[in-house]
């Protein structure tokens, strides 16, 4: 059995009973149930439809996601996600090359790592040296001015640690972010690279070895055999091409607003909804969310 969900996002709630019969019809689906009105609907299938890439397309086209994934097994005990433009809505690098005066060429190189363009562990080093000897203080005053969560990242987490899940943010940019922000939506742990910094000033190094595409699949196998799960247990997020490894390895593994070379070697893509379309994703009503 499969189960087809259909989600917009929760700001411009647009997702109407017409649309969503006429797809369960064409496809032969049982019935709907309603997840979030106008929001979130999914139905059951006997099988995985063969058009469905051609009316995911067509749903796109009217700002709705469209996933089809198996019935078994949606409910996840463990979340694993990245941290730049997933669980926040920067890159946080970008931001403090912005506060040194090197915002759009580093961005620049940023946005061809993300896609996959670029040796993920080499750019990372080179935006790193472009950093040296920037004030150590501008960490914080970047995370307090200029990063800022995504949207349903609270309740995600909360939803899924209230029945019994725990959430690991695992990112390819720096603890001194991952730290504060696994404080503030409640991650059980975090990973990610340590900027080197001495007399109060960034050195233009990083440790190494570095946090890249290899470490968030080694990450995703510790954390579940730790817990005592398969890799099937596991809902993994992330929008770039260093997430690709975690995504096919997760039982459900999400490419969320992603590069769109990301997203094409992803099945389940999420690009209209918010962070809270995991939660639908697996089956949660608006009823069964926490801290809303």
């Amino acid at each position: 059995m499969f189960t087809a969900t259909l989600l917009t996002n929760p700001a411009t709630p647009i997702l109407d009973r017409t649309t969503v019969e006429s797809l369960r019809n064409a496809w032969g689906g049982g019935d709907a149930r309603w997840l979030n009105p106008a929001i979130a609907a999914e139905f059951p299938l006997e099988s995985r439809p063969e058009n469905l890439w051609d009316a995911w397309e067509g749903m796109q086209a009217v700002g709705i996601d469209l996933i089809v994934q198996p019935t078994a097994n949606r409910r996840k005990h463990l979340l694993l996600a990245d941290m730049d433009s997933t669980m926040i809505q920067q890159e946080c690098i970008d931001e403090l090359a912005a506060a040194a005066g090197i915002g759009t060429h580093v961005a620049g190189i940023t946005a061809r790592a993300m896609n996959g363009e670029l040796d993920f562990d080499d750019a990372l080093r080179e935006r790193v040296a472009l950093l040296k000897g920037l004030p150590e203080a501008v960490i914080e005053q970047v995370y307090r001015d200029h990063i800022t969560l995504m949207p349903g990242g609270r309740v995600l987490l909360a939803t899924m640690k209230a029945n019994g899940a725990r959430a690991a943010l695992v990112s390819g940019g720096f603890t001194e972010f991952t730290q504060r922000v696994a404080t503030t939506l409640g991650f059980d742990e975090n990973r990610a690279n340590v900027l080197h910094i001495a007399d109060g000033v960034l050195t233009g190094t990083v440790a190494e070895p570095i946090l890249g595409r290899e470490a968030k699949v080694q990450a995703l196998q510790e954390i579940a055999a730790q817990m005592g799960i398969t890799a099937a247990e596991v809902i993994a997020v992330g929008d770039g091409a260093n997430d690709l490894g975690m995504l096919g390895l997760a039982g459900a593994g999400v490419a969320l607003h992603a590069k769109p070379s990301v997203a094409a070697q992803c099945d389940i893509r999420i690009n209209h909804g918010d962070l809270t379309a995991l939660l639908y994703l697996q089956g949660y009503a608006i009823k069964d969310f926490v801290g809303i």
